[in-house]
């Protein structure tokens, strides 16, 4: 299972740049920042364009607030290479489904590959059917398996091979990254859409992440993820917005050669 390393877009871009240097140097396959109502994750993807090896993710712009023309728009006025970019969409609410399908169709014509964010079996499956890759977020192990799937059962109805599965799994290390874990957790649990994914688990949204007190412990709490999915891309929740906090979970969450 590969790795890859994300980050809240709004950090400096010196941050980005240097937790991107040294995912690259250590391994990880792909570079990922969100995209956030306060940020712009297509510009904050492009201080991390320095790199020569990492996919580069933006997980993910929402089509019900922004127009796939606008997406194109953006990832062109930023320069990001179409051949590393793993472009993420998602939508929410009534007619998401075919915004997610019209988007994609819509954003084929940049070259680069497309992303769909899933929460429930219908997305999963339509993720299946149409995308290049399917992004998880805020899930368990187990339930993680489900999805991909639910993902292969869309791939396999369209009579295609199933895409790379993948999830964003929050790391927090210290008790200050704990606390502000517990704020992310709690505000993704009132958003009505995560709120039923979590009961149709059967888990609150700190079962689904990593907490440690020292970097040591960041292993083994992965090790509940071999072997789940395509790839596993570690949401980095620093105790503040610096380097240092940034390159002590890249570090401790580096891929394992072998």
């Amino acid at each position: 299972m590969e790795r890859g390393i994300a980050v809240y877009a709004g950090i400096p871009p010196e941050v980005i740049r240097a937790a991107a240097r040294e995912a690259e140097a250590l391994g990880y396959r792909s570079f990922w920042v969100n995209h956030p109502p306060a940020a712009d994750g297509l510009a904050a993807l492009a201080a991390a364009g320095e790199s020569r090896r990492l996919e580069l993710g933006v997980g993910v712009i929402p089509l019900q607030s922004r127009a796939p023309q606008s997406i194109v728009d953006g990832v062109r006025a930023d320069a990001l290479p179409l051949d590393r970019l793993l472009l993420g969409v998602g939508s929410a609410g009534a007619g998401a489904m075919r915004r997610v399908r019209d988007g994609v169709a819509a954003l084929r014509s940049l070259g680069c590959r497309i992303m769909v964010a899933a929460l429930g079996p219908k997305m999963c499956r339509l993720g299946g059917e149409v995308a290049d890759g399917v992004l998880l977020n805020w899930l368990t192990p187990a339930h993680a398996r489900r999805s991909a799937a639910w993902v292969r059962e869309g791939a396999a109805a369209a009579g295609r091979r199933p895409p790379r599965v993948m999830a964003y799994v929050r790391v927090a290390i210290g008790a200050a990254a704990r606390e502000r874990l517990r704020g992310e957790a709690a505000r993704y649990g009132a958003i009505p859409a995560y709120a039923a994914n979590f009961q149709r688990m059967g888990a609150s949204p700190m079962d689904t992440c990593i907490a440690v007190d020292e970097p040591a412990g960041v292993p083994a709490a992965l090790a509940a993820w071999d072997g789940v999915l395509d790839d596993l891309v570690i949401r980095i929740i620093p105790a503040a917005d610096t380097a240092e906090d940034h390159l002590a979970v890249v570090r401790a969450a580096r891929p394992t050669k072998g």
